[in-house]
This record gives C-alpha cells, sequence and structure tokens, in this order.
C-alpha cells in the first residue's frame, strides 16, 4: 500500500501531460512542463506543479489550465481506471523560479569577478 501513492502520482503525470499536449492551446513561444505531482494519501487531491518558459507567462498559463480544469479532469478520469479518482489543483512550481533567481545571482557575480 506504500508505493500506491508514488505509482498514482507517476500515472497521473504521464496521462495529464499527454492530455496537456494534446488538448490545451498555450500562447505561442511557451513551454509548460509538469515538474511534479503531489497526491493526497485519502486520494481526495492531487496537486500538479506547472513550470513555464518564459516564467513570466506563468499566470497566463495557470489561468488557461483553471479554465480547462473541468474538461481535463473528465478526458484523465476516462484515461485512468482508478476509483476514487482525484481532483486536480494546478500550482505554479515556485522552486524552478526561485532556482533561476539563484542561477541569475551567480552569473551576476561571476561577471563582476571577471
Amino acid at each position: 500500500m506504500a508505493e500506491r501513492i508514488p505509482r498514482v502520482n507517476q500515472l497521473i503525470r504521464k496521462e495529464l501531460g499527454k492530455i496537456l499536449h494534446r488538448e490545451v492551446e498555450f500562447p505561442e513561444g511557451v513551454l509548460v512542463t509538469i515538474t511534479r505531482v503531489e497526491t493526497s494519501s485519502n486520494l481526495i487531491q492531487t496537486r500538479v506543479y506547472i513550470s513555464t518558459m518564459p516564467e513570466i507567462k506563468g499566470g497566463e498559463v495557470l489561468a488557461i489550465l483553471r479554465t480547462a480544469l473541468y474538461n481535463l479532469q473528465q478526458k484523465l478520469n476516462k484515461k485512468i481506471n482508478m476509483r476514487p479518482m482525484p481532483k486536480i489543483i494546478f500550482i505554479e512550481e515556485q522552486a524552478t523560479v526561485e532556482a533561476a533567481r539563484v542561477e541569475e545571482l551567480l552569473d551576476e557575480m561571476k561577471d563582476k569577478n571577471d
């Protein structure tokens, strides 16, 4: 039973990634990635963390995903035969934004030392 949640996370990430690729229209030049999926132990909800490039489009991408949430949830329910099926919550990944900022600061320090 302890292995179920990681397997559910992996399955949701894989299938939802396929659905997003086929079904959702994102703005031109925006790359959207599912960075991680965290499902609650009681399978009530799953938090899907989304990273966007460029980061500035993150809010716009989240708005698109939240608008299409019902449709995405229905398609995922049909793809995955599991009960109960967790409800999807999209969240913007902050770790990648913070990592990009740290990298930017390191580049600035390197330029000053050169």
